[in-house]
């Protein structure tokens, strides 16, 4: 591997303020380094077999400890609510992309390994980890903590192929903070709406890209006709937001751990406002005979104006489907493959045109085991929305393939779950990760592109 050189990004010291969360003492939580000029946002990512979504060869067994984040499991099943979560101030310093900066190129994913490992057993097998509602709960209890400054690294790696050490940290994000697998939208009247994991979809709000404030849920009344999903849990996972002629549109997954009898939903609503939104019912769902698992949707408008919806998370991949561009619903009988592991850790996908070509970003590898986390955000291209997607090497992300763009890195653990949107300072790459001590929060990047059109995190 070629040397990769790094410079260190000085940063004034910050006193921790150190709060209690459920009984466990908090370490300082190193900040990720520097917000980017007028404010930079960053990617999605998740995957697990600790993931109620992932699929595996044992029954449920103990749970097992993975440090501090296995002390912040809750009793109940169900994520806290804004007010538990409480509020967050994450401070970084200010990072400016050198014009010299060269991307980092990641390296190919290795395949998945056999099954009981990350490649999963037969669909409709349960977990032997933790289910992804409690984990997630476990996570974002621990909303209620200050963290320090730290220095960030920027790396400029010698060739194409060099891998880099350090990524660039997440920018500055402040106030309700705690989240899990975020999309962002633009509101037509200025500001950001959020959607994310959580009790009847869980939503936040924006002005700026920087301060986050929580804005109750979806359905603040409750999700009944979800609970066939479910097992009677009110929490809905994975949502993707847009707006279109007038309107916001979210699709958003209803599951239980180590389950595909999963289904994914449409609501629409002309404010984005908790309560306002009606539920426009099933768009596709998966049974316990199925390859393939029904969550994690994304929505992307190809440049004919065509409607697609990519989803999966483990099982056979990576799936797409065309919808109505006059309902939002399903449409024709196609059902196309665009990306897979053999059974292994992908999920979350996100599609994303630039310069004459769709990217699709993915999250490969483990989500929900808070600092043990290894989520990582991979990436391939076409010029076709429905693919055929490869990587930087040629390899086809349906044979395993993925350009690697963000994974963990000093006290950053486990980004993944991507979501990537064009604003006006920059395209955006937004994001969960875990702190040090297993709290789920808010990441942050620019996304930036090489000269060879690849992207990389700024």
């Amino acid at each position: 591997m070629a040397a990769v050189r790094a410079s260190a990004v000085p940063v004034r010291a910050v006193p921790l303020a150190a709060v209690p969360v459920r009984g466990v003492p908090l370490g300082a939580v190193p900040a990720r380094a520097a917000r980017l000029p007028a404010g930079r946002s960053p990617v999605r990512e998740r995957t697990a077999p600790d993931d109620p979504a992932a699929p595996a060869s044992a029954p449920v067994s103990a749970p097992r400890s993975t440090g501090p984040f296995h002390c912040l499991v809750p009793a109940s099943d169900h994520p806290p609510s804004s007010a538990q979560q409480g509020e967050i101030t994450v401070t970084h310093t200010p990072h400016t992309p050198h014009s010299s900066h060269t991307p980092h190129t990641g390296h190919d994913p290795l395949t998945a390994g056999p099954a009981g490992s990350e490649s999963g057993a037969a669909p409709g097998s349960r977990s032997p980890f933790l289910s992804r509602r409690r984990l997630l709960g476990g996570a974002l209890a621990a909303g209620a903590v200050a963290t320090t400054s730290a220095a960030g690294v920027l790396w400029r790696p010698e060739s194409a192929s060099a891998q880099a050490a350090e990524y660039p940290y997440p920018g500055a994000v402040t106030g309700d903070t705690a989240v899990h697998d975020p999309s962002f939208v633009k509101r037509p009247g200025g500001g950001y709406l959020v959607a994310h994991t959580g009790d009847n979809v869980a939503l936040k709000t924006s002005t700026d890209r920087t301060a986050f404030r929580n804005a109750g849920s979806v359905f603040p009344g409750g999700a009944p006709w979800t609970t066939e999903y479910t097992g009677g849990s009110r929490n809905l996972w994975a949502p993707h937001l847009s707006y279109h002629n007038g309107r916001y549109y979210l699709y958003y997954s209803a599951s239980s751990f180590g389950s595909n009898r999963s289904a994914i939903f449409l609501a629409t609503s002309s404010s984005g406002d908790s309560g306002s939104w009606t539920d426009q019912g099933l768009v596709i769902e998966s049974q316990s005979s199925s390859d393939f698992n029904a969550i994690d949707p994304h929505m992307v408008v190809d440049e004919q104006g065509r409607w697609w919806l990519a989803f999966g998370s483990f099982w056979s991949g990576i799936k797409m489907i065309a919808l109505d561009p006059a309902t939002g619903k399903r449409t024709g009988n196609q059902f196309l493959s665009v990306a897979g592991r053999g059974g292994g850790a992908i999920e979350a996908p996100t599609v994303f045109r630039h310069g004459g070509h769709y990217y699709l970003f993915v999250s490969f590898d483990l989500c929900c085991r808070g600092a043990e986390s290894t989520y990582r955000v991979m990436v391939g291209r076409s010029t076709d929305v429905t693919g055929p997607y490869t990587d930087r090497n040629g390899t086809p992300m349906t044979s395993g393939g993925g350009t690697e763009v963000l994974a963990g890195h000093g006290s950053i653990h486990g980004p993944g779950h991507q979501d990537v949107f064009a604003d006006d300072d920059n395209d955006i790459l937004a994001y969960h990760y875990y702190a040090d001590d297993g709290t789920a929060l808010l990441g942050i990047n620019w996304l930036l592109w090489d000269s060879d059109g690849w992207p990389y995190v700024g």
